[in-house]
């Protein structure tokens, strides 16, 4: 485990780096995940939305997750995105993770039928039992199709020993009050809805999962402090210097945006995976404005 493994605070979800013939680039892996450490991120998401994962082969997949865990040597705590459509190959992700060192996984029902709140229970259930590390519900329904309910999210913290907390996403505060409420404030919830992030830390959230650490992590990490220390005046400055960044890489699809905006700071990490593609160039130009460069 790391030295400190309390899950809170910026978890920086970096993207996987494509060569020119779109081959993992596990060199610029490694020197982005040491880039967000450095910064001062609190934790180290890779795998999952940003990161491509649902493009990824499993020895991908497999090479993102030992190069991560080896580049961060637990100096913060490391959260595989291990989703996948069966929960067979979620389980044999899961345990790799495992294997290979991780604090937690971070598991997003996905499916081609849509699942009943039955099947959702038993796929963590049967995660759960695989393995003897946290798991991080996460809950998107933008990109999985399936929205969980906060009474089903707190029913699997109860049944399920290590369902341990909750990446909320959909962008609805309700549903973190909701989540406190239902679980008497046992069950950490995290926002994963890049434009709600002062609102969810200002509504209890632990952590804000994001991308933005790639292209602009200082103000992440300030405005967590300033949130932490009660101080709302900062707090509400550095939301709203961030605010029109958070909603561009959010509309623009996160693996483009990012992968955009490092390119424009002179640390390009290669274009998306097909079907995903890389920005236009008016988005370029609009990125370019957001981060000030030339």
């Amino acid at each position: 485990m790391t030295a400190n493994t309390e899950i809170h605070g910026i978890l920086a979800y970096p993207v996987t780096p494509f060569t020119a013939d779109q081959q993992i680039d596990t060199g610029k892996l490694a020197a982005l995940v040491e880039r967000l450490v450095a910064s001062g991120a609190h934790g180290i998401v890779p795998l999952g939305s940003t990161g491509e994962s649902a493009y990824l082969t499993e020895a991908e997949f497999d090479a993102v997750i030992d190069t991560t865990i080896e580049v961060v040597d637990r100096r913060v705590p490391v959260i595989i995105g291990a989703s996948d459509l069966t929960t067979a190959n979620t389980i044999r992700r899961a345990q790799y993770a495992e294997r290979a060192g991780a604090d937690a996984v971070m598991v997003l029902p996905i499916s081609y039928w849509k699942l009943s709140e039955r099947e959702i229970a038993q796929h963590y259930a049967a995660i759960g039992a695989a393995i003897g590390i946290p798991i991080m519900v996460y809950n998107n329904p933008a990109t999985s199709g399936i929205d969980m309910r906060p009474e089903l999210l707190v029913q699997m913290f109860k049944d399920i020993d290590n369902v341990t907390m909750v990446k909320e996403s959909t962008g609805d505060l309700s549903r973190m009050h909701r989540i406190a409420e239902l679980s008497g404030g046992q069950l950490p919830f995290y926002n994963g809805n890049n434009p709600l992030a002062l609102k969810a830390f200002n509504a209890g959230a632990k952590g804000w999962c994001t991308a933005a650490p790639n292209l602009r992590p200082q103000p992440c990490l300030d405005l967590y402090d300033a949130v932490r220390a009660g101080d709302s005046a900062r707090a509400e400055s550095l939301y709203e210097e961030l605010r029109p960044l958070l909603e561009f890489i959010v509309a623009g699809g996160l693996p483009t945006t990012i992968k955009g905006g490092l390119e424009l700071l002179g640390q390009g990490v290669g274009v998306p995976r097909l079907p995903l593609l890389p920005l236009d160039d008016a988005g370029r130009e609009e990125l370019r404005r957001l981060l000030a460069v030339s």
